[in-house]
């Protein structure tokens, strides 16, 4: 396994030029964005790809967007960022597609029985659909 990249934090960020930001450092939105953020740090860090990867992949999925017509003001950002971590992991074998499409439809089916204001929570049988 490939050890992480020797970049200095405030270094992988400045790669990241996009990337919503305020004095502080990255600002999120939504609680799932500061989720798929720390997750690819995470994975960077333990080796499992490097940081410029992620930032090619992430500069592709921009630029796919972009070249779909897409407007680039900032919203989508992190939806870009998950869809990049999404295809990196898939091509490093770290999961596969069959694997993420049956976790996206368990949080789906879990947001959809879940009340208003409720937290959305994964029952015990979600990582194994087929006994629930």
């Amino acid at each position: 396994m490939n050890r992480p990249d020797p970049i200095p934090e405030t270094e992988r960020l400045a790669a990241l030029a996009r990337l919503p930001r305020d004095e502080g450092g990255p600002v999120f939105a939504e609680p799932w964005q500061a989720q798929a953020f720390a997750l690819a740090v995470r994975l960077s860090e333990q080796g499992h790809f490097t940081w410029k990867e992620w930032a090619d992949a992430l500069a592709a999925e921009i630029k796919a967007a972009a070249d779909r017509g897409e407007p680039d003001d900032g919203t989508r950002y992190y939806e870009h960022w998950l869809a990049a971590l999404e295809r990196l992991v898939t091509s490093k074998g770290l999961t596969d597609p069959a694997a993420l499409l049956t976790r996206k439809e368990a949080w789906a089916e879990a947001y959809r029985h879940t009340p208003h204001g409720k937290p959305v929570e994964l029952g015990a049988d979600s990582d194994h659909p087929e006994h629930g």
